[in-house]
């Protein structure tokens, strides 16, 4: 070390971690470094299994909000669950932009190592169908990918029995004077919301005069901000495995790019989006 270099001891910095907590230890940097294990030789292989990865660490932290943000909405504890949900649309931002470095892989480089995912594929992400599931989008069909495994499958049944996000969001505008139909907040959670009349009337009053229900406003767009990115996760989704595979078979058996097309028809909010057409 020359005279010139910068010391960081000469301000009181810790370099000595052999009996105290250091970055690595706090971060557990030693297992997620060492997560790694790619089954082939093609140099590619490494950016697909990170990609992925780094996807499931995104869906963690966007669970961890998920789950808070309905909780708080359930304790009428709207502020905070607000941020939770600007959260939400800064993740899904994050993993919108990390489809980019994936279509850096050209078709010529992933058949290098597409045999070795087996029959592996991303919509056997038990994390993915939480959220799924957590937003209100109950496709029961989507548990047998997962019936392997007990208790993943008694994490999802869980979910399944607990009001979606958008069920709580319904109750807390009832509870504040917004009217819901009785047949929509008495309805068997375990299924998926579909369109309702009444709802989109509820949430018209809303709109058309936002000052006088601005918690329930906010609220609402909070909701479209997200499954704005949400839908831009699919989309993004959708062209990155066309650029990529073309209409090939995903690995896991679905139709691949026909699968995902179907999965850009799934509205989370309905109400929300139609209610701007009758304005």
């Amino acid at each position: 070390m020359t005279s010139s270099d910068y010391d960081p001891t000469s301000e009181g910095a810790e370099t000595d971690f052999a009996r105290r907590m250091s970055y690595g230890d706090y971060l557990a940097l030693d297992a997620i470094l060492g997560a790694q294990h790619p089954l082939s030789e093609a140099h590619d292989e490494m950016l697909f299994i990170i990609q992925h990865q780094t996807t499931e660490l995104w869906m963690r932290l966007a669970i961890h909000e998920l789950s808070a943000a309905r909780r708080a909405i359930a304790r009428d504890e709207v502020s905070p669950a607000m941020k939770m949900l600007a959260r939400m649309s800064r993740i899904f931002e994050q993993l919108n932009n990390a489809w980019d470095v994936l279509r850096t892989m050209t078709p010529s480089e992933y058949t290098r190592f597409r045999s070795q995912l087996g029959q592996s594929s991303g919509f056997q992400s038990r994390q993915y169908r939480l959220i799924e599931f957590l937003l209100g989008n109950r496709n029961h069909a989507m548990l047998k990918p997962h019936a392997h495994d007990v208790e993943t499958t008694k994490l999802l049944e869980a979910e399944l029995a607990t009001p979606s996000l958008y069920d709580e969001v319904l109750r807390l505008a009832d509870r504040n004077g917004l009217r819901m139909p009785a047949a929509v907040l008495a309805r068997d959670v375990r299924e998926t919301h579909s369109f309702n009349e009444g709802v989109l009337q509820a949430w018209r009053v809303v709109y058309e005069a936002p000052e006088t229900h601005w918690m329930l406003y906010e609220l609402a767009e909070k909701l479209v901000d997200f499954e704005d990115y949400f839908r831009r996760w699919r989309f993004n989704h959708v062209t990155t495995v066309e650029r990529v595979i073309g209409f090939k078979r995903g690995t896991g058996g679905t139709g691949g790019v026909s699968y995902l097309k179907r999965m850009l028809e799934v509205e989370l909010f309905p109400e929300l989006w139609r209610v701007r057409t009758i304005l």
